[in-house]
C-alpha cells in the first residue's frame, strides 16, 4: 500500500531532545517547535522539565521526560525520586527504563513492583521503555504483559542508544496490546515513510528528535502526490 503522506504526523510525535548536549536555548526551540506544529510533547532530560513546563503553560504539547534513562539500572527507590520529582517540576508523561537485567533474571514480581509503584504514586502517563533491540521475541511479550498489569498507559520500543524501531517489534506489540495501552515507537526515524510504516503499524506515538524534518518531508512529498 502506497503512504499517505496527507495524513498528519504531528500529533502522534514526542519531539525530543536527549543528547547529553542539549543546553536551555536548544529546549526552547524544541518548545516553540513543539508548539508551532502541534507536536504530542517535548521530551527533555528531567533537569529540563522546569523551563520546559513554564514554557509550554497554557499550551497544548505536554512535558514528557525520562527515568532511570538510558539503561534503567538504578534503584527502585531512586526512579521513584526521579519520577516524583519531575512531576512536581511540570512533567506529565513519564518515559520509564525498565530493568532489563531483572527481566533477563526472571525478577519479574521485582519489576512489576518498581512500574506499578511509579504509575501509583505519580498518577501520570507513564511510558515503559522496553529496549526491544535487546530482547528476544518471548522477552518482549513478557515485558509487556508485565507493564501493562503494572499499569503503564504505553509501551516504548527503545530509547534509541541500542538500535531504533522496527515495524516488526511494533507489530509483535501491538498483538500483544490489543490496544489497551498505546505504543510509542522511538529511536532511528528519520523519514516519514519510516514514520508512517510504523504507525500502520499500530503506533500511536513516535519519538524522534526530527519531528520538524519529517513534517517538512511529508509537506513536500504530498505536493508532488497532489501533481
Amino acid at each position: 500500500m502506497a503512504a499517505d503522506y496527507s495524513d498528519d504526523i504531528a500529533p502522534l510525535i514526542d519531539h525530543t531532545l536527549l543528547i547529553p548536549t542539549a543546553t536551555p536555548e536548544q529546549v526552547e526551540q524544541w518548545c516553540n517547535e513543539a508548539d508551532r506544529f502541534q507536536f504530542a510533547a517535548v521530551c527533555v532530560y528531567p533537569a529540563y522539565v522546569r523551563q520546559a513546563a513554564e514554557l509550554l503553560r497554557g499550551k497544548d504539547p505536554k512535558v514528557c521526560t525520562v527515568i532511570g534513562f538510558p539503561s534503567g539500572a538504578t534503584t527502585s527507590a531512586t526512579k521513584l525520586y526521579e519520577a516524583q520529582e519531575a512531576v512536581e517540576n511540570g512533567a506529565t508523561e513519564l518515559d520509564v527504563v525498565i530493568n532489563l537485567s531483572w527481566l533477563k533474571a526472571g525478577k519479574t514480581e521485582e519489576l512489576h513492583r518498581e512500574i506499578a509503584e511509579i504509575c501509583e504514586e505519580t498518577g501520570k502517563t507513564v511510558k515503559a521503555i522496553l529496549e526491544t533491540n535487546l530482547l528476544t521475541d518471548a522477552e518482549k511479550r513478557l515485558a509487556a504483559e508485565i507493564c501493562m498489569e503494572a499499569g503503564v498507559a504505553f509501551l516504548k520500543t527503545s530509547t534509541g542508544w541500542n538500535g531504533g524501531a522496527t515495524v516488526a517489534d511494533v507489530q509483535l506489540l501491538k498483538e500483544v496490546t490489543k490496544e489497551r495501552v498505546g505504543i510509542k515507537a522511538s529511536g532511528g526515524i528519520h523519514t516519514v515513510d519510516h514514520a508512517l510504516d510504523l504507525v500502520m503499524a499500530g503506533a500511536t506515538r513516535l519519538g524522534t528528535s526530527r519531528g520538524v524534518d519529517l513534517i517538512r518531508q511529508r509537506d513536500t512529498l504530498d505536493k508532488e502526490a497532489r501533481r
